[in-house]
């Protein structure tokens, strides 16, 4: 079922003071496995350190931060009136870009069109405010690869790979 959607058509619509809550939990829900990955190679030690301490807690408050100050640049998508994700971004007028930021799907809704629909909305919107390209990035780690493929399926097509070394001193 990956990759096809199923049921209602998600709704896609701009954020509210009152949405800021689900879109945190759904960061924490929908990052627990790549953080548990990260773990799992980095050690708890490391990963609290490079994050500033528990890598939920940080990821929730990265999203609430961005609101915080941008609320206009997140849109929230509703399925049968429930928040089942997000997608925040950053349009860089003078370069004719838009950067799509942190996003995500409750875990329970993936695979079923609702990034897909995420993406294609705000590069809709870019396309229509005259910008020229779309940047998203992501991670290379295994537990990325389904945003890959997703980002890969909006029509991203050209990628620069990167890696992050960590060494202990």
């Amino acid at each position: 079922m990956s990759g096809t959607q199923t049921g209602p058509s998600p709704i896609i619509r701009p954020a509210g003071p009152e949405d800021v809550d689900a879109l945190c939990r759904i960061a924490r829900r929908a990052w627990a496995p790549i953080f548990a990955e990260w773990t799992a190679v980095m050690g708890e030690d490391l990963v609290r350190r490079d994050l500033g301490g528990d890598p939920l807690d940080a990821k929730a408050e990265q999203v609430r931060g961005f609101c915080e100050r941008r609320l206009e640049w997140v849109l929230v998508t509703e399925v049968d009136g429930q928040v089942v994700g997000f997608v925040t971004f950053r349009p860089i007028p003078e370069a004719g870009i838009v950067e799509i930021g942190n996003n995500a799907v409750d875990p329970d809704y993936q695979g079923r069109g609702v990034g897909t629909a995420q993406y294609e909305h705000v590069l809709r919107w870019a396309r229509e405010q005259g910008f020229i390209y779309a940047k998203v990035m992501t991670g290379l780690d295994d537990c990325h690869a389904p945003a890959r493929a997703a980002y890969r399926k909006a029509g991203f097509d050209v990628a620069i790979p990167g890696v992050t070394y960590y060494r202990k001193l």
